[in-house]
């Protein structure tokens, strides 16, 4: 009988079997940023312990440096959390992708750019983003900081095997609808607690057909769907994206090729539970409420709380149109936005930010909104100068920011005030998410972002842009 990538991966980095039943894991990569690991690094030091494989973990710093003047952060938290990476990194001889190293960036961008991130391995990282890497055929997930003390101590933890679930997305794509447009889809159908206890298989033409990038965002917000983690097989795309990056071992390149691909499910693979799903219902998807799965498509009008099938429904509703201030059973088109936000580990790539300048020139960010843009990495941001990317941005009116987490999450000086409405490129729209109590989070694609930008309102990037039926998927 085949066996799914999940399950080779599995069997291949099990050490032993505990005697609670769980699973002795090695850990094939350890990403690590300034936020989770300064303390696991004081309870390393407490044990008298050494990082066991130093040459397994890489930092980055990306949670909590500004988006402007990154040379001297005006929070004292921020600069000593730097600090502290810095001084863990030299101390325990880590690789650390400083802000000086032109390498630094969001530590789901960093790891795949560097082909760090690779078929058929296990990583961990503390943060719950980590499925993003799950795009090159890895299994990945997010641990907390004890765990990033196991990991760091012994290169391995203690975990349950998932059950696999395998979604089948096929068809074709409608003009205007990207893989975040997909993922959203994905998590309104199956709920923002469908995926507990699974690890999700994202199959079919759909998934195929997407760039690695684009397997990146849809992996990314697995999490937001409630699984452990969600890959797409490894292919040839995977191999042609990672040939010649900096830690792939090019000795042998053609061997190590058909080792990734190896990990791919076999054709008789079986699964715990398939779901299906076509394609061409997708339409550009935005949330509504306060959960990823409150999303609804473009053209849909807010959900009306009295047409609940039950009364647990029905309060979630209300809860979510009182935070959002959101009007029930009128159109989510056309709501008013305060600022636009594009970057983040979901989508802050060279793709998304080519994909916006295909469209935004010649517009202009509508008064009184805030538009920023947010690259992922020091690379990212090189590239898209490179590529005059960034002029395209600032002369419509966004606002070019240096590489880091930015808006995605309050950590950092980048944060709504009071009730501003964000349309906003990145994965959570939870209450408080994005730094005020009462800040308001509508998820979208990057280039609906740029479509809200620019009309000051939740819009059909379609209609604004006359998005033709040969637009790439992003």
């Amino acid at each position: 009988m085949g066996k799914s990538l999940y399950q080779k991966v599995w069997e291949s980095h099990a050490v032993s079997t505990l005697a609670d039943g769980r699973t002795q894991v090695f850990i094939g990569t350890h990403l690590i940023h300034e936020v989770t690991s300064p303390q696991a690094f004081g309870m390393l030091r407490d044990l008298g312990l050494k990082v066991k494989y130093p040459q397994r973990t890489f930092a980055t710093v990306d949670h909590i440096v500004p988006t402007e003047n990154q040379d001297q952060p005006v929070d004292p938290l921020a600069a000593e959390m730097m600090a502290a990476l810095q001084s863990n990194a030299d101390d325990f001889n880590v690789t650390y992708f400083d802000l000086k190293s032109g390498k630094q960036g969001i530590v789901h961008v960093v790891g795949p750019e560097q082909g760090i991130t690779q078929p058929g391995t296990t990583i961990a990282c503390g943060d719950s983003h980590t499925a993003t890497h799950g795009a090159f055929g890895a299994i990945a997930f997010g641990i907390g900081t004890t765990q990033v003390r196991d990991v760091l101590a012994t290169q391995t933890m203690a975990m349950e095997a998932l059950k696999v679930r395998r979604i089948e997305v096929n068809g074709k794509l409608r003009p205007g609808v990207y893989a975040k447009d997909v993922i959203l889809h994905i998590i309104r159908q199956l709920g923002a607690k469908g995926g507990i206890g699974y690890c999700y298989e994202y199959a079919g033409n759909i998934f195929d057909e997407m760039s690695m990038e684009e397997r990146m965002t849809v992996c990314n917000m697995s999490i937001e769907g409630g699984a452990r983690c969600g890959y797409v097989n490894p292919d040839e795309k995977t191999v042609a994206y990672l040939k010649g990056r900096p830690y792939v071992d090019m000795s042998d390149f053609e061997a190590t090729a058909a080792r990734w691909l190896s990990f791919a499910s076999d054709p008789d693979a079986t699964f715990d539970d398939v779901v299906k799903i076509d394609a061409g219902e997708i339409e550009p998807t935005v949330t509504w409420g306060i959960s990823p799965d409150h999303g609804i498509a473009i053209s849909e009008t807010i959900p009306d709380p009295a047409a609940a099938a039950t009364p647990v429904e029905k309060a979630s509703i209300e809860e979510a149109l009182a935070y959002m201030k959101l009007p029930a059973g009128t159109p989510i088109k056309g709501v008013k936005v305060d600022v636009a936000f594009i970057g983040s580990c979901t989508n802050g790539r060279l793709s998304d930010f080519r994909e916006v300048a295909k469209y935004i020139q010649g517009h202009k960010v509508a008064e009184g909104v805030k538009a920023i843009a947010v690259p992922g990495s020091q690379i990212v941001a090189q590239l898209c100068k490179q590529e005059g990317i960034d002029k395209i941005f600032t002369a419509a009116g966004f606002e070019w920011r240096e590489a880091g987490c930015s808006m995605c999450l309050a950590m950092n000086p980048d944060k709504l005030v009071g009730d501003q409405l964000c349309a906003s490129s990145s994965n959570r729209n939870f209450k408080g998410r994005q730094g005020s109590p009462t800040g308001r989070t509508v998820l979208m694609s990057p280039v609906m972002v740029a479509a809200a930008a620019i009309r000051g309102s939740v819009a059909d990037a379609r209609e604004l842009f006359d998005l033709a039926p040969q637009s790439a998927v992003a």
